[in-house]
Order: structure tokens, then C-alpha cells, then sequence
């Protein structure tokens, strides 16, 4: 086990992709604080920004990145970039953390013990993050402009999410047993978001494929989705979310297949949909 902790309050952004079992995995100590990073735009090494502490100094001289086991203490809600590119290991976050998190990460478990900002678990390919906490907007997402999203792997988000959860989403699932705000599933082409909680609304907005599931209230669904059925329960992996719920089709405007679940008795001002069922 590595410990991280700050030094010192931070009061401008600090660009952590460094801090990785990647990075840190065939280190000594002495390498590892010598490793460079920005604080703002003056850089620094890492050991001028955290004590660094090693529980087995010896035994991560020949470790892989699945064997390095990082814990990070304190107020890092200004260290960005967190786990960046990961592909093994676990590092564990307690207090608030900046944006970016876990971000093309490929594989090993992030757990944060806090809270995250925007953009966590951006363009992710594999691997699992958790969030006891909430998040901010484009969890799961694409960059600003880019078509790819998350690829692969699991978000758990065991608070509430904000805007565009899932944006360019290809694959994977986010899971947020809280509520999350608008656009959930914007521009999505596969994988499964599953929200326990309520939706601010215009969930798929523009999706080609994959499936939302909805098990709160949500205001109400994009005219450009069409009611195909009630589904008694909804599958995902091996588990069985009970509903019922209404399922839609969409987003049509772009010619869409999208699967957009939405639970029937929590929603009953949709009741109007059975009818065009009924014909």
C-alpha cells in the first residue's frame, strides 16, 4: 500500500495523471516522488505536493500495475486527472476528488470515498469506479467535440449525477442509485445506463442504440420515442430489475433503436402510452 497526502491545500488545479498504479508500479520511493506533474502551470514533482508513505517499499520494486495498491487522503477536489489511462491495480480515494477521474482507463478499481467533479470515468475502456458519493455532469462521457465516450467497464455512482450522464456512450454500464439531471444517454450508441432514482428529463436525447433504464419519476418522454411495449422486468446481466416498465423506441430523429425503459408506477402520468398500445 502507497499513501498520498497533501501537503497543503491546493488553490489551483494540479494535473495527477501520475498518480496510477501504472506509474508507480517497479518504483522506489525516491522515484516515485521525483515523478513530475503541473500545479497550475508550474511543475512540480510529486513528492513537493504529497507525503508519500509505502507500506512495502521492497515488494513494489518488481510489482505490475495489478499488484500496486495507492490510497489517497484529504481534500484533492483540485487534482484532475486521477487513475488517467489505469490498465491494473486499485487506488482508493478518501475525501472529494477533482474532474476527470479514471479517465481512458482500461482496467483495476478506482473506489472514492467522497465525492467526484465532472468528466469521471471519461472515454473509459475497462476496469470499475465507485462512487459512494455523488458526481458531477458527463460522467461516463465524451470530451467536448468528440464522438467517443466510455467504451468498456463500470461506474457505480451510489449518489446522484449530474447533466449528460453516458454522453457518446458505446458500451459498458453506469449504474447511479441516486438521481441524475438532464440528457442522460445524449448521442448514445450502446451499453446500459441504470438509474434507481428520479431523471430531470430528455433521457436519450439522439441515441442510436443501447438501453436506459429509469426506475424513478421523469417528467416526461421525447416526443421523437415511440411506446413499443410494458415489460414486466428488465434484464440486466444476471440480475432482474422488477417493474413494470413502459419501453420506447428512439430516438427516431436519428433513425434510433435505442431501448429507453421507464417505470410505469412511478410515472403515472404516462398512463396516456397504453392507449396507443390498446390501438
Amino acid at each position: 500500500m502507497i499513501t498520498l497526502t497533501p501537503r497543503y491545500r491546493f488553490k489551483v488545479p494540479v494535473d495527477g495523471g501520475v498518480i496510477s498504479p501504472d506509474e508507480f508500479a517497479g518504483k522506489r520511493l525516491g522515484e516515485i516522488e521525483s515523478l513530475n506533474l503541473w500545479e497550475g502551470n508550474r511543475r512540480k514533482r510529486l513528492g513537493e505536493l504529497f507525503d508519500i508513505k509505502f507500506d512495502e517499499e521492497d515488494e513494489l520494486k518488481e510489482a505490475s500495475p495489478k499488484d500496486v495498491k495507492i490510497r489517497l487522503i484529504g481534500d484533492l477536489r483540485r487534482v484532475r486527472r486521477i487513475g488517467s489511462g489505469m490498465t491494473g491495480g486499485e487506488l482508493i480515494i478518501e475525501g472529494d476528488v477533482g474532474m476527470r477521474l479514471g479517465e481512458g482507463m482500461k482496467g483495476g478499481t478506482i473506489r472514492v470515498r467522497g465525492n467526484s467533479d465532472s468528466w469521471t470515468g471519461c472515454m473509459m475502456e475497462g476496469g470499475t469506479i465507485i462512487i459512494e458519493g455523488s458526481t458531477g455532469d458527463y460522467t461516463g462521457s465524451s470530451y467536448r467535440g468528440s464522438p467517443e465516450g466510455m467504451r468498456g467497464g463500470r461506474i457505480i455512482i451510489h449518489g446522484d449525477a449530474g447533466s449528460e450522464v453516458g454522453c457518446h456512450m458505446s458500451d459498458g454500464l453506469i449504474r447511479i442509485y441516486g438521481n441524475v439531471g438532464p440528457f442522460a444517454g445524449i448521442h448514445m450508441k450502446g451499453g446500459i445506463i441504470l438509474i434507481h432514482g428520479n431523471s430531470d428529463g430528455r433521457a436519450g436525447a439522439e441515441m442510436v442504440n443501447g438501453r436506459i433504464i429509469i426506475r424513478g419519476y421523469v417528467p416526461s418522454v421525447l416526443p421523437t420515442f415511440t411506446i413499443e411495449d410494458v415489460k414486466p422486468r428488465v434484464r440486466v446481466g444476471e440480475e432482474r430489475i422488477p417493474g413494470p416498465f413502459y419501453l420506447f423506441i428512439g430516438d427516431i430523429a436519428d433513425e434510433g433503436k435505442g431501448r429507453l425503459y421507464v417505470s410505469k408506477e412511478r410515472n403515472p402520468h404516462l398512463s396516456f402510452y397504453e392507449e396507443y398500445l390498446r390501438g
